[in-house]
């Protein structure tokens, strides 16, 4: 296939895979697509171990780095200290979460000492770790690095520059689009609001078209790539009829054979229809997509506290959930009713375990099949219209 982007970056077919899994990463640019390895919750060291990893199994092919560096969280740009930051959050909360593991019969005792765990994920989104995490990218042969929930930093532009690397950037609404090409970015996603993960509540059907026709009417020339709720080849056929130079997806890697989720959230995504995900502030502070558990509902319930902001949320979200799967891999019930992911609506469409080549295989042979279907419709107007 020849698109805007196949040949920007050296691949056989259009599809971008976001992934936390180094597997999962590898696997799709082996199979001519291109893997974007989610990186957020690491360290610097732990990024090099990943990245030399994904560098030794993707068969030469390119693959991109995904950091999240927000416009706006709590403690950016300020010197706070750690100890400082998990004082901000308030005991409300923390009781409410012990309040429903407890319900569930799961012990507490050691949910404070893991807390410290997930600060990394705030020095990450807070900036204070993107140079470094940049120093270890420099190391390997990155070919895009991708930014979400607001413009890329200087420095990472800067250093993409610097490196011969292209900067991409999600969005969600056309001035968030349009902001973020004037910015320079080389690459948007536009991604609906039944995407899995942060998300904007704009439907993909409406978004990308609404993108890439303001882009046009301003004179922008930026790539978009269509992501939320994409699980099929004549998904991604679709949203390139509207423009779209491609297709980004998330959540349909979640039911592959090399995923990193625990086999009981992979069994119920497998039984999941589209209308079993929450979009919700509850796990980080702003908007995500994820599976809908005991978890969510009882966030959701009337007297739960309204979540904090991004990164008070995630210090008392993750600990939990973090137990809650330990629990649930070690057969604990109530865990598993608990047990939640972040995922995308197309998880009605996810209805059986593959692997990553057999996914990337039905997604072109699909892709063919729906284009030879809008062939047929367009020869038969033609036939129409000429008699």
């Amino acid at each position: 296939m020849i698109s805007a982007l196949t040949d920007t970056f050296d691949i056989d077919f259009p599809l971008f895979a976001f992934s936390h899994c180094r597997d999962v990463v590898a696997a799709v640019s082996r199979n001519g697509g291109f893997g974007v390895f989610g990186a957020v919750e690491l360290t610097p060291e732990q990024l090099r171990v990943d990245l030399e990893w994904i560098e030794a199994h993707c068969g030469g092919r390119p693959f991109g780095l995904d950091l999240i560096v927000p416009n706006a969280a709590v403690g950016k740009d300020q010197n706070i200290s750690d100890a400082e930051l998990i004082s901000m959050v308030p005991d409300s909360h923390l009781e409410f979460a012990d309040s429903i593991l407890s319900s569930q019969g799961i012990d507490i005792s050691d949910l404070a000492a893991d807390r410290n765990y997930d600060l990394m994920f705030t020095h990450n989104i807070q900036g204070q770790k993107t140079n470094a995490m940049l120093e270890v990218a420099a190391e390997f042969p990155v070919a895009l690095l991708v930014n979400a929930l607001g413009v890329p930093p200087p420095a990472m532009f800067d250093f993409a520059r610097a490196h011969g690397i292209k900067v991409g950037a999600l969005v969600g609404t056309v001035n968030h689009a349009l902001n973020q090409a004037r910015a320079g970015v080389d690459l948007l996603i536009a991604a609906g609001g039944e995407a899995g993960g942060h998300c904007g509540a704009v439907s993909t059907m409406v978004l990308v078209p609404e993108v890439c026709r303001a882009l046009q009417k301003h004179n922008l020339s930026v790539p978009v790539l269509a992501a939320g709720g994409i699980a099929t080849g004549e998904q991604m056929a679709a949203a390139m009829t509207m423009g779209a130079a491609g297709a980004w997806c998330g959540s349909v890697w979640l039911t592959t054979t090399e995923a990193e989720t625990t086999p009981t959230v992979k069994r119920k995504m497998l039984e999941a229809t589209a209308s079993d995900t929450v979009r919700a502030r509850l796990r980080t502070g702003k908007p995500s997509r994820q599976l809908r558990s005991g978890w969510t509902d009882a966030w959701e319930s009337d007297g739960a506290p309204e979540p904090l902001p991004m990164p008070l949320q995630t210090l008392v979200s993750e600990p939990a959930l973090r137990k809650v799967d330990k629990m649930t891999e070690a057969g604990h019930d109530g865990a598993a009713a608990l047990a939640t992911y972040w995922v995308g609506q197309a998880v009605g469409l996810m209805n059986a375990e593959q692997s990553v080549a057999d996914v990337m295989l039905d997604f072109k042979n699909d892709f063919v099949e729906a284009y030879g279907r809008i062939s047929a419709f367009v020869e038969g107007v033609n036939d129409a219209t000429s008699h």
